[in-house]
């Protein structure tokens, strides 16, 4: 989804997402957020397996931060819970949301600035024109297919998922 090796100072960031295809369509089912040396994964839970997540590859570890930025988990209801990593220590006001009703997953950046995300590259697209650009970082790609197609993680990306 995105990538900025210079975040933060240089600790970094990484956002990855793994989609399930349902018939004619899909839907995140997991997500992968790596901040400095700290690997935070998310997974949409069943029934069965409410509130799965790892955190440096241990299942349910105790997560308090991620990359030195503190990491908060609000249930919402019975199928509902929201990870809030607030980034305020070193970019005030923002955070990122990571949001889980039932199976399904879903990652926000909540207001972010041009010093946090300005260097960020991914299907996201451009931070300051919106264009969505290839790994090349000059292509434009328009046709959302072929566009999550250059972004899907490489054998040479950062392992994220457990």
């Amino acid at each position: 989804m995105m990538s900025d090796p210079s975040f933060a100072d240089d600790i970094g960031l990484d956002v990855h997402l793994r989609t399930k295809l349902v018939r004619f369509w899909s839907y995140i089912k997991t997500a992968a957020i790596r901040i400095g040396n700290d690997i935070l994964e998310i997974e949409g839970w069943s029934d069965a397996n409410p509130a799965r997540y790892w955190i440096n590859y241990e299942y349910q570890g105790e997560l308090n931060e991620i990359g030195g930025f503190p990491v908060t988990t609000t249930p919402r209801g019975g199928k509902e819970r929201k990870y809030t990593i607030d980034l305020g220590s070193k970019y005030p006001g923002q955070f990122i949301l990571v949001k889980v009703f039932k199976e399904f997953v879903s990652v926000k950046v909540m207001n972010g600035s041009e010093e946090a995300f300005g260097k960020t590259v991914g299907i996201v697209g451009d931070f300051k024109t919106g264009k969505t650009l290839a790994r090349d970082g000059v292509t434009v790609i328009d046709h959302f297919a072929e566009l999550g197609n250059e972004w899907q993680v490489l054998p040479s990306d950062n392992k994220l998922f457990h």
